[in-house]
Order: structure tokens, then sequence, then C-alpha cells
């Protein structure tokens, strides 16, 4: 996730979308990628795009979007309450806002509230999840309707992080700061709810009647069916396992630092910064073979757990960093990246999009890729 506080106190408000010219974006094709996992992963700076205060596609990319399992390419504008759709092209195919948000692009009128993730429903209608009211919006772009599929603030929902739907199509959200991870039906009905809203955490596997959390900024869905949890303030990640009704810690100790690479994922700890809101490891991503990404937004740096034998390792980025200082569109070393404030996390495609923060309205996206 990112930080829903301080992007809104660096737009000034949650403003209603301004309407914009339609960019000339430039196609970006991805070349195929061997997915063989490696014990000893190496990662190469593919490409580094600058975003400037109204960008929100440059060259085909998006600072802050996401991939989903059809191909399809998502853009989200937080502050601006919009979700953008590019073709396989790069184009910005269609809008979902309050109002039409790029002049000649059509726009789906929709009210979202800070939205923040989207994924695909068995049916190809699309699900919004939304910070700012704690609904869930589905989208029918075929159809160019919407509605709200869940209102969370009348089950008394605290917020809404992001949205993963399973093999089943049922829909698992995370609560962030109630600390609960709620499953609804296709239809919105509510199935399951793991937590009580009390913070707390178990090193190990726990069972769904006892589990607890604190503080959950991300959710997805990992191939072999199983939801990676980012429980952030107890600087963890672990695995929801609907099969057998367990929730297992597969990285973190429960406690913060930076140290562990090289080793067992459990034994490793995560970056902390007491005086921030948004505490913790920020965002998770996966692969196709089950390694799980962590941006780990207090040392400002990414890190691999490797599913095949649990090791973490850091691929990108420095813990000594600068707010304000761009990266440099031609640095070829991952290490060398300066990622102060980690925002997300997208894989697709044997690539890992990184988009970080830079001051106030300004950000990078680094797009990695394994060699």
């Amino acid at each position: 996730m990112t930080d829903p506080e301080g992007r809104r106190r660096r737009s000034g408000g949650p403003a209603r979308p301004e309407r914009r010219t339609a960019p000339t974006i430039a196609a970006f094709h991805m070349p195929e990628i061997d997915m063989a996992a490696s014990p000893s992963p190496r990662w190469q700076v593919e490409r580094i795009v600058h975003f400037g205060p109204q960008d929100f596609v440059v060259d085909g990319l998006a600072h802050f979007g996401f991939h989903v399992r059809d191909g399809g390419y998502y853009p989200i504008d937080h502050p601006r309450h919009v979700l953008g759709c590019l073709d396989r092209h790069g184009r910005l195919a269609w809008t979902a806002a309050a109002a039409p948000v790029v002049e000649g692009v059509p726009n789906l009128p929709v009210e979202l509230d800070f939205p923040m993730f989207v994924d695909l429903l068995p049916g190809g209608s699309l699900v919004v999840s939304n910070f700012g009211n704690a609904r869930l919006v589905r989208i029918d772009p075929g159809r160019g309707t919407a509605d709200v599929l869940v209102d969370g603030r009348a089950l008394g929902m605290a917020d809404m992080g992001n949205c993963v739907v399973d093999a089943s199509g049922s829909i698992w959200v995370n609560e962030v700061t109630g600390c609960r991870i709620w499953r609804f039906d296709e239809a919105g009905q509510v199935l399951q709810t793991l937590g009580d809203g009390t913070p707390g955490f178990a090193h190990g596997r726990t069972g769904f009647e006892r589990v607890r959390f604190n503080w959950i900024y991300d959710i997805r869905r990992g191939p072999d069916d199983r939801l990676y949890v980012l429980d952030s303030r107890n600087f963890a990640v672990r695995v929801v396992d609907p099969a057998d009704s367990t929730v297992t810690t597969i990285a973190g100790t429960g406690e913060p630092g930076y140290g562990g690479d090289g080793g067992p994922a459990t034994m490793a700890t995560f970056g902390s910064d007491p005086t921030a809101r948004f505490d913790g490891p920020i965002s998770l991503a996966l692969d196709e073979a089950g390694n799980a990404y962590v941006g780990d937004r207090q040392n400002h740096v990414v890190r691999t757990i490797e599913a095949s034998s649990g090791t973490i390792y850091t691929i990108a980025g420095r813990p000594d960093t600068a707010d304000e200082r761009p990266n440099d569109a031609q640095e070829p070393d991952p290490a060398a990246l300066n990622l102060p404030q980690i925002s997300s996390l997208d894989y697709a495609a044997g690539r890992l999009f990184v988009p970080t923060d830079l001051g106030d309205v300004r950000g990078d996206l680094v797009l990695l890729r394994r060699h």
C-alpha cells in the first residue's frame, strides 16, 4: 500500500480529478524472461522513469499501478480518486472517476475514494478497494457500469487496504488499522473474518480462530492460491492457508531492525520509524514461483524471500537515502538506487515495479529485471 495520510498532505487534500490533455504514450514492450528461480537472486535495473505532480502515465507506465491475471495493467491515482486502464500499446484506454480525467479518453463515472488496489472477478468485471470509505466497488468496463459491492463501514470496518480474488472467486480484503482480514463471496456477502480487531502476534503457525495481526498493509494471492499478508507493525510476512485454516509466519521475528540477509527469513528483521504513522514494511508482491518481494520502506530497500529455501536477500536500494534526490535514469546498479519512500510493489512478466515517492510531489518508478 501507500501512505494515505502522507499522500493526502502532499497533494493538499483529496481533490477531485483535474481534466487533462491526453498524453502521447510510447509503447513499452516486455521481452520474454526465464523465470527459473535462482539460489542467488541477481537483478538489474532495466528502466527508471521520473513522475511529476500531474503525471498519471509516462511512457506506458504508471507510478502506482497493478497487473491482473489476464494481463491487464491498471494505473491508480489515489488523491485524485482515479482508476485507469492501459491497452497493450501502453495507451490510456479508459478511466473510472467522478468526472472525465483526460481529454479524449472515455471515462466511466464512479465515485472512488482513495482507491488502493484492483483485481479481476471470475466474470470479467473488476473489483476496486477504497481506503477512504472502506468500500469495494465493482466495475464492468464492457457494459460501462459500476456499483458498490461491499460497504465496509456498514460492517464496522475502519478502512480497506487491498482486495485479491482467489481461485474460487472469493474476495480477500485486509482491514489496515482494524487488524482484520475479511473474505467475501462474489455477491459481497461476508464469508469469514480473521482476527478480532485487537493487535497481536504469534510466531510460527496459528489457527484461524486465534490469529491476530497488527496493522496489515498488504495482501496478495500466491501461485499456490494461499494469501500472503504483510503484518506490518509486527514486522512480519504471514501466509493464510484456507485449506487447513492456518496462518504461518514465513518472515520476521516480530521485532524491527535490518538483519538476516542470506539466512532464514523467519529470523530476519524489517525496518521501523516510530515517528511514521505507517511504520514497518509497506508493500508485498509474489512471482510465478512463489518468491515474495517486500518493500522494506523504513530500510529503503526491496527484499526477496526465496520460496524454495526460505532465505531472504536484499535485491535493491540502500539504507542511506536522500528524500528528494531522483535516481539517475541511467543507473545500472540496484544496490545504488535511492528508494526513500517505497509506496508499492507490482510484479509482472519477470519484472518488479518499484515506485518510490521523492519529497512532496515527485516520484520515481524503478523497473527491475532478473538476469
